[in-house]
């Protein structure tokens, strides 16, 4: 399979929307907030996705089978169509934005959503606190995240 990784561009949107639904379903079953579901059109509007300074998509042939979007500190967004979850696409996404922001120091995972912590353990990230508060784009919801740190050890 050939993987590439590029820049967000608009024709991408009906791609991303479909992995973001049906990849999010599933990271809130692992955290048991699945009420809380919110499809792409609403979250990305109400969370600013399109204005992040990064994103990208990864393209496997010539389908999109994730996303990621992240600022100058933080890995914000990853998804990957289900379809091609646990081949890769998640960590070469997120090594991806890694090196075109090599300041990002954060991230977080929701509580119960093993799969993303140990993937960014994988990455260097560390477990620093579990937080509780609202959640970002759907404040009727309290939710639990393991926020994460990258520290750089020179």
């Amino acid at each position: 399979m050939t993987l590439t990784v590029r820049a967000y561009e608009k024709t991408d949107w009906t791609a991303i929307e479909q992995i973001h639904d049906s990849a999010r379903a599933i990271e809130l079953k692992l955290a048991g907030l699945e009420e809380s579901f919110l499809p792409l059109e609403v979250s990305a509007e109400r969370e600013g996705l399109l204005a992040y300074p990064g994103l990208f998509v990864a393209e496997a042939g010539q389908r999109i089978a994730g996303f990621a979007a992240c600022t100058e500190e933080e890995l914000a967004w990853l998804y990957v169509d289900p379809s091609y979850m646990r081949k890769g696409i998640g960590r070469c996404l997120s090594e991806y934005a890694l090196r075109q922001f090599p300041g990002i120091r954060f991230v977080e995972a929701l509580k119960g959503n093993e799969p993303a912590r140990k993937l960014y353990e994988g990455l260097g990230f560390t477990v620093v606190s579990i937080e509780t508060g609202r959640m970002p784009g759907n404040e009727e919801f309290t939710v639990e995240v393991y926020s994460m740190e990258k520290i750089n050890l020179l």
